[in-house]
């Protein structure tokens, strides 16, 4: 009795070498195999591509808004509209329409007065804003920060600067104009 079931264990385990080398030889799925492991990279590196351009973007956004917002300051209308760090803000906020939705929450702007333009260039990131935008003929400095939102995994660890966002930064310094006005802007600044 012990012939038989050594026999049918051999034919059996002759039938799964079989099969398994039948399955090694075919080739009928290899390109759906080979798609798949491609698949994962292809689309990081497509969303990455398309994060970066939206990064890129949002910058030239934050840029174009804060020099059209800065020339109020430049001219003296927010002097003397008696304009103050809220209303800035909006006035950058209104010139990026595409993301004007959460820009009050994630945009931070100092504006501040130097006595010489080299003297800006020293300046650390602020902890706290300040609000100065001179009078007549002043030299003022103008910084915004605008929290970017990261998406794409490898971006977050590469690019981010604060609990996956990337800040976003913009400078400008200019002279004020030699307007005409007897109204000083507010001044707050933290010492």
């Amino acid at each position: 009795m012990g012939t038989p079931s050594i026999l049918l264990n051999a034919r059996m385990r002759l039938a799964a070498r079989r099969r398994l080398g039948r399955f090694a030889r075919a080739e009928g799925g290899a390109t759906a195999v080979e798609f798949a492991l491609l698949l994962a990279p292809f689309l990081l590196l497509f969303f990455g591509i398309i994060e970066l351009a939206l990064v890129y973007f949002a910058s030239m956004t934050l840029e174009n808004a804060v020099v059209d917002a800065g020339r109020e300051i430049r001219t003296g209308q927010v002097q003397t509209n008696g304009g103050d760090a809220a209303s800035f803000k909006t006035s950058v906020c209104s010139r990026m329409t595409w993301m004007e939705s959460g820009c009050a929450a994630a945009l931070r702007v100092d504006v501040r007065t130097v006595a010489t333009f080299s003297a800006s260039s020293g300046l650390a990131t602020p902890k706290a804003t300040c609000w100065d935008p001179g009078g007549a003929e002043s030299l003022v400095l103008v910084r915004a920060y605008y929290d970017w939102p990261l998406i794409t995994p490898l971006l977050q660890a590469v690019m981010q600067t604060a609990n996956g966002k990337r800040t976003l930064t913009f400078t400008t310094a200019f002279a004020n104009e030699p307007y005409n006005s007897d109204t000083a802007a507010s001044v707050t600044c933290p010492a």
